[in-house]
């Protein structure tokens, strides 16, 4: 038995596959999320401790034999946070997380103390990165970056709690803005220009390879043997992409989780910061991957369900559906929640309903958040295509997957084919779990992860393609006019 675990934004979840990695049981334990200031987002690590322990312990109170089982296990998690630890290994402060927005001076900063750091990390500095995060603490909170002793990505610090260890991947060490990521090494660099050194970072591994032995107090608590082995693992994205099989040259995907990410494989080092694609490393060895990120995807939806009066956003979204769109529907909705990254770089930017009618009706509202994030991505897919990345088909993944007609909208508006494949809504955790398998068993990494089974392929639809096309444009056009309204909302980021 294997155990993947995605330490992931809105909950953590553990998923328990057997050795052909059929799925055998999962548990999903939710978390908060603290914004005490504008643009700030925070959590506590000892949530996410805790989030694990609930998720493992709830599985094995239904599965103790498969539990005890587990030869491996494989962290997944939101990339980019700072977890910051003292010479004690406590945590100093709350982690500063992937969506937090505070950062934008600090990124220039950078930028300007090393001219070559996007040829070194391969990617522009910005706010959702780890380093700018650590030079913030450095000029805001000098009390607390005199305690850092160690730096930690969120999956990295639950393994720590786990194993006693400190470990990381490449894939979610190239989202700090410290990786030298086509040589796969931290870069002295990079580290230096934000006051840290390579003893205060995590030892890198491939994320199929060995991180880390499970404590003998934790074993026993879950009735496990004395030699179950951690692998590297991998930021949320790459599991997701080992969970379906794309490693390779051209393979894409589309994950609508809380953030929203256009990811295609490659089988070198291919960077081009100034279409703000990510160039990261993969999670196995000598592969990488180029990613257009949103930063609001199905949080979109679960947001529209507080300030619309819904019981949940399951509800909110069963109000659509394909046999009902409205295709004279004029809302369009700009999904910037968060600000957002591809092709925008923007922390300040805010999303915006523009349209609204006597009319208008909640359906309406919900399907044009559905195209929202759907033109959100026909923006990446335009950002990689320049980056020289395109691909015939595009498989969808993560717990927006379910909404089958949000598919339908984002194949018309991207006019690319989408695939569906067995277990695709199962995300980074289903790929800790194919990780864990072949750090354990010493399998070959393509024959544990390769593609699913296609369950349901979607053609664009001309119709939807007609009717979203110009909405497409109006929906650029909006954000062009928008922009300069936006600084005004960036209220002061100093310390209060």
């Amino acid at each position: 038995m294997f155990l993947g675990i995605d330490v992931g934004t809105s909950g953590v979840k553990a998923i328990l596959t057997d050795a052909q990695s059929r799925i055998v049981d999962q548990q999903t334990v939710a978390l908060s999320i603290s914004r005490p200031h504008p643009l700030w987002s925070e959590q506590n690590p000892q949530e996410w401790w805790e989030a694990t322990l609930a998720a493992i312990d709830q599985i094995k109170s239904r599965k103790p034999a498969e539990i005890a089982a587990v030869r491996g296990i494989g962290l997944a998690g939101q990339m980019h946070g700072a977890v910051t630890l003292d010479k004690n290994n406590n945590v100093i402060r709350p982690a500063i997380l992937w969506n937090d927005g505070r950062c934008e001076e600090e990124c220039r900063i950078l930028e300007e103390k090393i001219p070559a750091l996007r040829k070194i990390t391969g990617n522009i500095a910005m706010p959702g990165f780890t380093a700018p995060k650590i030079l913030w603490l450095a000029r805001h909170e000098p009390e607390n970056f005199a305690k850092i002793d160690k730096v930690l990505l969120p999956k990295d610090y639950v393994r720590f709690r786990f194993t006693g260890a400190f470990f990381s991947d490449m894939s979610d060490a190239a989202g700090t803005l410290w990786l030298d990521v086509a040589n796969r090494r931290w870069s002295d660099d990079m580290l230096a220009a934000c006051g840290l050194r390579q003893e205060q970072m995590p030892v890198l591994r491939e994320g199929s390879d060995v991180a880390g032995i499970l404590k003998a107090e934790l074993a026993q608590r879950w009735g496990m043997g004395a030699d179950v082995v951690f692998a590297g693992g991998a930021g949320d994205n790459a599991a997701g992409a080992v969970g379906i099989g794309a490693l390779g040259e051209g393979q894409a995907f589309i994950s609508l989780g809380t953030s929203g990410v256009y990811f295609a494989g490659t089988n070198q080092f291919r960077a081009c910061p100034e279409k703000t694609v990510h160039a990261f490393c993969h999670a196995v060895p000598a592969t990488w991957h180029q990613m257009g990120v949103i930063l609001s995807a199905a949080s979109c939806i679960k947001s529209a369900a507080n300030f619309l009066g819904a019981s949940s956003d399951q509800e909110l979204a069963g109000l659509v559906h394909d046999d009902n769109l409205n295709l004279h529907n004029n809302v369009v909705f700009l999904p910037y929640l968060s600000g957002e990254r591809t092709p925008h770089n923007n922390p300040a930017a805010t999303g915006s309903f523009f349209g609204l009618t006597h009319e208008t009706t909640r359906a309406d509202l919900v399907q044009a958040i559905l195209e929202g994030v759907a033109f959100a991505f026909a923006d990446c897919q335009d950002a990689l295509a320049a980056a020289g990345t395109d691909a015939d088909d595009i498989m969808l993944i993560g717990g927006g997957a379910r909404n089958r007609t949000w598919g339908s909208l984002i194949s018309a508006a991207l006019n690319k084919r989408i695939l569906y494949v067995a277990d695709g809504d199962q995300g980074p955790a289903f790929g800790g779990a194919k990780l864990a398998r072949i750090a354990a068993t010493g399998e070959k990494i393509n024959d544990v992860a390769h593609r699913p089974e296609v369950t349901k392929t979607v053609i664009p639809n001309e119709k939807l393609k007609n009717y979203l096309s110009p909405k497409l444009e109006k929906y650029r056009s909006l954000y062009g006019q928008l922009k300069p309204l936006y600084a005004y909302g960036n209220h002061s980021q100093e310390k209060v």
